[in-house]
């Protein structure tokens, strides 16, 4: 298998998972949400053509909706760093084509995740832009320089700045469709 796929999450734990959202709707709520999409991001993973990697943010959970998934956990001081991190880990296992996800891109579905696999034959980076600014997936074929590092993360220049990042080294990528985040009462479309 050449293909990986990067899952961060953060552990379900009551008021420690999405607390933009918490704020409206109190931190019971957030959870269930939270819980809903991480099963959301369970169902559209589970049949992709990739080794899958579960990145825990606090512990690895030995049971939970990640069984028969590789566990690991992030290392890092920034999201920057723990994103960084988690691609160096899976090349030096000798996979080809990686992308990274979170858990929290109930718009994200199993055929955009493989046409981004399916770009990375072709190019060398392949990113999907979410409508606050930032980014719902990012691929690469190879470790990029300057990916994670030069980024102002929680900002809404952060898919800008990745692009501008990626040209600078004269590397080929592709983009796939924006994305909603839910990152807000207003971002909540389904039923939890």
């Amino acid at each position: 298998m050449q293909n990986a796929l990067i899952i961060f999450v953060r552990n379900p734990i009551l008021g420690k998972v999405k607390t933009r959202l918490a704020a409206t709707m109190g931190n019971e709520k957030a959870l269930q949400v939270y819980i809903h999409l991480l099963q959301h991001t369970k169902n559209i993973t589970q049949n992709i053509a990739a080794t899958k990697f579960v990145f825990y943010a606090d512990y690895v959970n030995d049971n939970d909706v990640w069984n028969g998934y590789e566990k690991k956990l992030q290392t890092g001081n920034d999201l920057g760093e723990r994103m960084q991190n988690a691609f160096e880990e899976v090349f030096v296992l000798g996979y080809k084509n990686v992308c990274i996800i979170g858990s929290d891109c109930y718009e994200l579905t199993t055929k955009i995740m493989e046409d981004a696999f399916e770009n990375l034959v072709s190019k060398d980076a392949v990113i999907g832009g979410a409508n606050d600014g930032g980014y719902y997936l990012l691929g690469m074929n190879k470790l990029l320089k300057n990916i994670f590092t030069e980024i102002e993360w929680s900002t809404n220049t952060v898919f800008s700045k990745t692009i501008q990042l990626i040209e600078q080294q004269n590397s080929s990528y592709h983009t796939l469709p924006f994305l909603n985040d839910v990152d807000e009462e207003k971002d909540v479309t389904f039923n939890y």
